[in-house]
């Protein structure tokens, strides 16, 4: 008997994460393999650097200064990592202020679409060197997913929901999540970090198995 999707699945994720980018290849081939798995998936705010300014600045100049002599070592290993799963990684030269970004996946949960957004975000940041900052890359990202173009344009043009992100966000925190990807199933036992998708069809015929 198929599995009943019922099984929460929340997700707490930034898209300037590489790992977050990694992760999510991970889980998707998972639940590609187990097309009848238990996950109801669920988005939710985490910026990794909550004080960005809002016009972003230059990625090299901020990943010298957070990671300094090591920088270069953890591009090799992410590259390395994403190559293992036949992913090119060309990033966007800008390191923006995802405030908006959570924002659009915000309503992008409210019509049943956050999946395909957070898709679109990574792969415009991760692969098509685009700024996920900018409005304009954020609603093309919203019409791809299927949302309307305009509405989104007009939505980021105000504050509508930032503070619900900022809200979402620090009940994350209080939560104890403190690095991103964080997945939490069913509110009960957090996994952190790009975990393989052999652990994740390992935690589905867990569920399964449980459930017959």
């Amino acid at each position: 008997m198929p599995l009943t999707a019922t099984t929460r699945l929340d997700i707490f994720a930034d898209p300037v994460c590489p790992w977050c980018l990694i992760g999510k290849v991970e889980l998707d081939r998972a639940l590609e393999s187990h097309p009848d798995h238990p996950f109801v998936i669920t988005w939710h705010p985490f910026r990794l650097n909550p004080q960005m300014p809002r016009q972003g600045m230059d990625r090299v100049a901020y990943l010298r200064a957070k990671l300094g002599d090591q920088a270069e070592a953890a591009g090799r290993a992410l590259a390395d990592r994403a190559a293992g799963l036949g992913l090119t990684l060309n990033p966007s030269p800008r390191e923006p202020d995802t405030t908006d970004a959570h924002r659009l996946m915000h309503w992008a949960g409210l019509e049943g679409a956050q999946d395909s957004v957070m898709e679109g975000l990574l792969r415009a940041h991760w692969q098509e060197a685009r700024d996920i900052g900018d409005t304009e890359t954020l609603v093309s990202v919203a019409e791809a997913a299927g949302m309307d173009g305009p509405v989104t344009a007009r939505l980021l043009a105000s504050d509508a929901d930032r503070d619900e992100v900022m809200r979402r966000e620090q009940h994350a925190r209080q939560r104890g999540v403190s690095s991103v990807p964080t997945f939490v199933v069913a509110d009960t036992h957090a996994i952190s970090g790009a975990q393989p998708a052999t652990l994740w069809q390992q935690v589905i015929d867990e569920i399964s198995a449980a459930s017959r």
